[in-house]
């Protein structure tokens, strides 16, 4: 099959170079983009009288067939026509016959797929950040009903010290709230248009690229024709965006499986969200947590993996940059998969009241509660944490806890210490009196949550 472009070739290439080169089997993903990349183009090259208006017509029409085939995902693309947008041309042409040869005009593939990307993104990043927002609403409404259950907070993972189960959560929303931020930022650099840059010098018919952006919907156009067909930045800050995303999930789901294990049982998670074992049958699995966890690796890699494809390119485009669309894709994917299962394990998983209870009663993370009484009562605080440790030995020499120390066996470390400590102790006495700002105190809590909603 003769290619579109091949006049000045004497030699086609053999079958498996060409299925080497083709990027159809995976940009064929920007088929509606590419046909309302087109119709744009088309429609500004009539208006400026580029292209006479019956000529503009048919291939709107033939465009609009297109659009029909599509969306049935009756279109056949081939690897002979290398990619998206030689698929198309051919398919109109055979369509509608020479006349969709026209629909070039003024154009460049350079320009033509940077416009497809920037449209893809465009139109899915809003969609990142709706299932963001859903999620935090989700974590919003969980963490209302449990201001007051107390959890363990910890550190190296070692109980540190008891804190609302709510402002744990919290932690969540903030981390996504950011990202949210993050994304909606981003839109400011995939709102231009790159349309009408040519192969890379702009072109010399007398097309009009703010006409182009109007009808695509872009706030601006690439003030430099170069930067417009090599620039990939707003790719790899979706990637940058959506690695620290997953991140941000990737470590919550780490606490859902520790939460979930038998040695833990703060919550449980919804059978929806779980699987079993082909050979165990008591065993319920956390596995999309674990699942969303390993994804975080392929967001990780695709990043990466632009940013090494970009390093060494000179400008403008180079056919290294094919390999920009695979990961954005998988990215995507991954993202929106993640967000809404990860949302709907938060909402249907149960919290263990009882056993956040029982841990906070069974431990030290009641220390600095007491350390804190004596500073307060004068003490330096390095004595009292001194102090302190030694009774938290003592506690355990015994096999106690600190609300079990008889007042006397605590009086031979401090004379400071009175009867009103055992109240100081209790972890809700703990985190009630944590009411600096920001922090696990429950009136904080509800100031916390009373700012996320507003936010919402």
């Amino acid at each position: 099959m003769a290619k579109l472009w091949g006049g000045r070739f004497q030699k086609s290439a053999e079958a498996w170079v060409d299925e080497f080169g083709a990027s159809i089997g995976f940009d064929q993903q920007l088929v509606m983009e590419d046909i309302e990349g087109s119709v744009a183009h088309v429609t500004m090259l009539g208006e400026t009288g580029i292209l006479p208006a019956e000529d503009v017509t048919k291939i709107l029409d033939g465009l609009a067939q297109l659009k029909v085939k599509a969306e049935a995902d009756e279109l056949e693309f081939s690897v002979a026509n290398e990619d998206i947008h030689l698929n198309l041309e051919k398919m109109l042409i055979d369509l509608i016959g020479p006349v969709g040869g026209k629909l070039h005009t003024g154009r460049s593939r350079n320009d033509q797929v940077a416009t497809d990307m920037h449209l893809f993104l465009k139109k899915r990043v809003p969609e990142v950040i709706g299932l963001i927002e859903n999620f935090q609403k989700t974590i919003v409404t969980q963490a209302e009903q449990h201001v007051e259950t107390i959890a363990p907070g910890y550190t190296h993972l070692q109980r540190a010290q008891p804190v609302s189960f709510a402002h744990h959560l919290m932690v969540y929303f903030w981390q996504l709230q950011r990202d949210k931020e993050r994304f909606t930022e981003s839109m400011k650099r995939i709102d231009i248009l790159p349309l009408g840059a040519g192969a890379m010098a702009g072109t010399t018919f007398p097309i009009d690229r703010l006409k182009s952006a109007e009808l695509l919907g872009f706030a601006d156009v690439y003030a430099n024709s170069m930067d417009a067909v090599s620039d990939r930045d707003f790719i790899v800050e979706f990637l940058s965006n959506s690695a620290l995303l997953m991140t941000h999930l990737s470590r919550f789901a780490e606490e859902i499986i520790i939460w979930s294990t038998d040695e833990f049982k703060f919550i449980e998670l919804d059978d929806a969200f779980s699987t079993g074992s082909s050979i165990m049958p008591q065993k319920k699995n956390p596995d999309m947590a674990e699942l969303i966890r390993g994804k975080t690796g392929r967001a990780f890699g695709n990043l990466v993996g632009l940013l090494t494809v970009l390093k060494g390119t000179p400008l403008t485009y180079n056919k290294d940059m094919q390999e920009d669309k695979e990961g954005m894709f998988d990215t995507m994917e991954t993202v929106l998969g993640s967000l809404k299962i990860f949302e709907g394990m938060v909402r249907t998983m149960t919290v263990n009241t009882a056993r956040l209870h029982g841990a906070v009663h069974s431990d030290f993370s009641n220390a600095t509660e007491l350390a804190d009484y004596l500073a307060t009562k004068g003490m330096p605080f390095r004595e009292a944490h001194e102090v302190t440790g030694k009774l938290v030995y003592t506690c355990i020499q015994k096999g106690i806890y600190l609300l079990d120390l008889p007042l006397e066996e605590m009086k031979k470390e401090s004379e400071l210490l009175e009867e009103d400590i055992y109240d100081v102790l209790a972890p809700e006495a703990a985190v009630r009196r944590r009411n600096s700002l920001g922090g696990t105190g429950f009136e904080q809590v509800k100031i916390q949550l009373q700012k996320a909603k507003e936010l919402l």
